[in-house]
């Protein structure tokens, strides 16, 4: 895959590839619990086709109109599945697809696009064993260590996620925290120690 570094300017910028770091993050989830929309309603190919748009920005594709009409559709899915679980797996598609997308403006609805796909995993996990927040909490890690110093990066340019009442909203706002740590984490064990430097 080349690297594409054209730009999209806003509030800052954002490289095409930095766009496809994100895509591929958030499609990770997406097609982890895709099968449970597929499950639930088998004839529907509508989420399907959102990650495989997302996969062929991430892949190195131009973004185009594909990406955004899959992900419209995935959560016109999302809103006529018939169970809660089959929603949110749809519309995890959808945001896998719409990550081609994310706007490079300081608002913190922006962060959904980025993490949301990783709280609803979690949550799922949750709900599929019972509603024990340990399996959440187990999910949430594996999407921390998934997550590349790019990734961060980008996340960084954001506010804060919003401290929302829903559990997704506060998985999101957990995830969105553990990884600010990291890359702060990250920033301090590169800096330079004057004193190292200077032999003393």
């Amino acid at each position: 895959m080349t690297s594409d570094r054209s730009i999209v300017s806003g509030d800052f910028e954002l490289a095409m590839d930095e766009l496809r770091e994100v895509a591929r993050y958030v499609l990770a989830d997406a097609i982890d619990v895709l099968p449970m929309f597929e499950a639930a309603v088998p004839d529907d190919p509508r989420p399907c086709a959102a990650i495989e748009a997302a996969h062929r920005f991430a892949e190195g594709a131009a973004r185009t109109k594909l990406q955004r009409v899959t992900a419209l559709d995935a959560h016109r899915a999302a809103r006529s599945a018939p169970s809660e679980i089959a929603r949110l797996a749809a519309r995890s598609a959808g945001d896998a697809a719409s990550a081609a997308y994310l706007h490079p403006i300081a608002d913190a609805a922006q962060v959904g696009h980025i993490l949301r796909a990783s709280a609803t995993a979690a949550h799922l996990c949750e709900l599929a064993g019972g509603g024990d927040p340990a399996l959440a909490d187990a999910r949430l890690e594996r999407s921390r260590r998934s997550a590349t110093p790019l990734l961060i990066d980008v996340l960084s340019r954001y506010p804060t996620a919003a401290a929302g009442r829903s559990r997704i909203a506060r998985l999101m706002r957990r995830l969105d925290d553990l990884l600010r740590a990291d890359g702060r984490a990250a920033e301090g064990s590169s800096a330079v120690d004057p004193d190292a430097v200077a032999g003393r």
